[in-house]
């Protein structure tokens, strides 16, 4: 058994470059001593704003009457430190029953110098669904574990120098809705873990003026050497312009003008000077720094937000993903995105960071991000280390079939709308490299076709219609229903690496293995591969524990290895097999860490030493069949 070295810094696979001096200096933490103080919202900063996290009265409402018994007019019995959830360790509560329904509640005082703007309330994440009431007016509501959302207070002179906030989040736990990897029984098991319930990520308040940009939408064009920036507007209103200026570690790049009030999201082109020209690359993740100023009839500042931008691009070329035109076989892990004393709240900013830095150094360049819509600030850091990801949904568990009383997960419409405002708030991250909305979804060919039909239909419709510069999948193995999907690919843990290559060979010959039928050319789960790019998107899970005692909660997938020895082995012949094949753009490897119970990562749950990740990198560095035949 090894610790885990830090990384390396010799291969474009494993290093983490500084950012470039073109980003924004992120505003300033407005108490450093607080949980989570850093700025949440990397890509689109302003200067003002108040972190809400922190002790915050609380109390549980198991019979979800709180609002009935007056819950919002008193203070609550207990506290909690957001942002997280009461399951958590780092909340102070650490409850792990059902909680049907929990309140939050806090003073907040006001800054004089936010008078004459009106005050927005972010919350990063709160599951699952929220109401919010201001002074004891109730003020927003959301649905949806996994996403953002903002509510606005109003103007701040009317606020009062105090505001009373009080939240109440429900959630069921047993109803039907995105759950991801949160259990529906007791406890966990398997590959499912504990729930988490209400506030998990920051919480922070922002003073805008009346008319104020949203979130920009920034697409990069790397053939014509030019960004395309949109900036949608809340409150347009007549006589305003639109300035966005790119820069470099130079200075400014380009910069341009445009009007901003025959639409309500004006948009522009920002076209690189040829010498500018800097691509987004994992071995040289260069962003520029964007600043987009509103302007009104006179030329007085209305807003201005700072981001920043990367030029890459992402294509199909047969059965290659290119990027920037250069096969890139992605050696991705699987990454839960949970931590013991957190559960899916990271503990800290640099807990972030090291899980990129410890999947790099077993040489990953990136990961499926899988079952949970991570926080904005890791995909800020992927940008940043150039580190490849596949966004994805947290809708684990949804099947076609059943009934009432069943223990099957049904898809809603809330699939489809939680999943926009996933797409919304990260389109453009250039380190997202693909779109997963589902995964494991189960539908037989010869059934009628089913709501999940229709869901897995609008969820794939839904992300190409919002986004034509990445590749989607339908559904990340098992079921694909799209005759005309992006990506084509398979979950296979066979954990014999002779096995696993004869079921992956077929693919050579157009008739991959595919999810629901161990003979790769009569499955019938999924509509007829034609020929997409394709890859295991799930495999190896090798079960390793060596300080598990005989009876203990441990799970992997497969027989587990005798040995630290036999785990390289298998792994070495996992890998092999796909790197072999030239018709393989890819692969995600299960997993990054174990978590809880299921006991098969690189690294302990802890992010400990388990492995010599030296040994797990040498194996993955060498170069793929698709780049050498692609690249040369």
């Amino acid at each position: 058994m090894t610790s885990a070295p830090a990384p390396a810094a010799d291969s474009p696979t494993t290093s983490a470059p500084a950012a470039a001096a073109a980003l924004p200096a992120e505003p300033a933490p407005t108490d450093p001593a607080l949980p989570r103080p850093e700025y949440p919202r990397p890509s689109l900063q302003r200067p003002d704003w108040l972190c809400l996290n922190g002790t915050w009265q609380f109390e549980f409402d198991q019979g979800d009457s709180g609002l009935q018994r007056g819950l919002l007019e008193r203070e609550l019995e207990q506290t909690i430190t957001v942002p997280f959830a009461p399951e958590a360790q780092l909340s102070g509560i650490g409850n792990t029953d059902f909680l049907e329904a929990v309140w939050y509640r806090r003073t907040v005082s006001i800054p004089a110098d936010w008078a004459g703007r009106k005050v927005l309330l972010h919350i990063g994440a709160a599951d699952y669904d929220t109401t919010v009431w201001c002074n004891g007016v109730e003020v927003g509501r959301h649905r949806g574990g996994f996403t953002s959302f903002t509510v606005d207070l109003g103007p701040a002179d009317a606020l009062g120098p105090d505001a009373v906030l009080v939240i109440r989040c429900r959630d069921t736990h047993r109803g039907y809705q995105p759950r991801g990897k949160q259990t529906r029984t007791f406890a966990g098991f398997g590959a499912v873990y504990g729930r988490t319930t209400g506030i998990w990520q920051s919480v922070w308040l922002e003073p805008v003026p009346d008319t104020y940009l949203l979130r920009p939408r920034v697409t990069p064009n790397v053939g014509s050497g030019q960004f395309e920036v949109a900036a949608p507007l809340s409150g347009p209103r007549a006589g305003l312009r639109l300035v966005a200026e790119l820069t470099d570690d130079a200075g400014v790049v380009v910069s341009r003008e445009v009007a901003a009030d025959s639409d309500f999201q004006p948009a522009l082109t920002l076209v690189l000077p040829t010498d500018r020209v800097r691509l987004w690359q994992p071995s040289d993740p260069f962003l520029y720094g964007l600043t987009l100023r509103l302007l009104d009839s006179t030329g007085a500042q209305v807003d201005e937000v700072r981001s920043y931008a990367g030029l890459r691009g992402v294509t199909i070329d047969g059965k290659a993903v290119l990027l920037n035109g250069s096969a890139v076989f992605q050696r991705l892990v699987l990454d839960q995105g949970y931590y013991p004393d957190g559960l899916m709240t990271a503990p800290s900013d640099q807990a972030l960071i090291d899980d990129i830095e410890l999947s790099m150094a077993a040489g990953f360049n990136g990961a499926r991000l899988h079952q949970k819509v991570f926080e904005e600030r890791f995909l800020y850091h992927c940008d940043r280390m150039g580190y490849l990801v596949w966004g994805e949904f947290g809708d684990w568990g949804c099947r076609a079939g059943g009934g009432p009383g069943d223990d099957i997960q049904h898809p809603t419409a809330s699939y489809i709308t939680e999943w926009l405002e996933a797409l919304e708030r990260d389109y453009s991250h250039p380190a997202i490299v693909g779109w997963c909305p589902l995964n494991e979804t189960f539908q037989n060919m010869q059934d009628r076709v089913t709501e999940l039909d229709d869901v897995t239909r609008g969820m794939y419709l839904a992300t190409k219609a919002f986004d034509l510069t990445r590749p989607v999948i339908d559904a990340s193995g098992y079921a694909h229903r799209i005759p005309d999907v992006d990506i084509y690919d398979s979950h296979l843990y066979e954990q014999d690496p002779a096995a696993f290559a004869a079921r992956m060979a077929p693919l050579a010959d157009g008739r991959p293995y595919t999810n629901g039928n161990d003979d790769a050319d009569s499955a019938d789960w999924s509509v007829r591969y034609a020929g997409q790019p394709y890859f295991c998107s799930e495999f190896g899970g090798i079960w390793w524990n060596p300080d598990a005692e005989p009876g203990a909660d441990s799970w992997g997938y497969g027989q587990a290895v005798r040995s630290e020895e036999e785990l390289y082995t298998r792994f070495a012949g996992l890998v092999d097999a796909l790197l072999d094949d030239e018709n393989m753009f890819g692969y995600c490897y299960t997993q990054l860490t174990d978590v809880f119970q299921e006991q098969n990562g690189i690294y302990r749950f802890d992010r400990g030493g388990k492995l010599d990740v030296a040994r797990i990198k040498q194996i993955q560095q060498r170069a793929a069949a698709i780049e050498k035949r692609r690249n040369g």
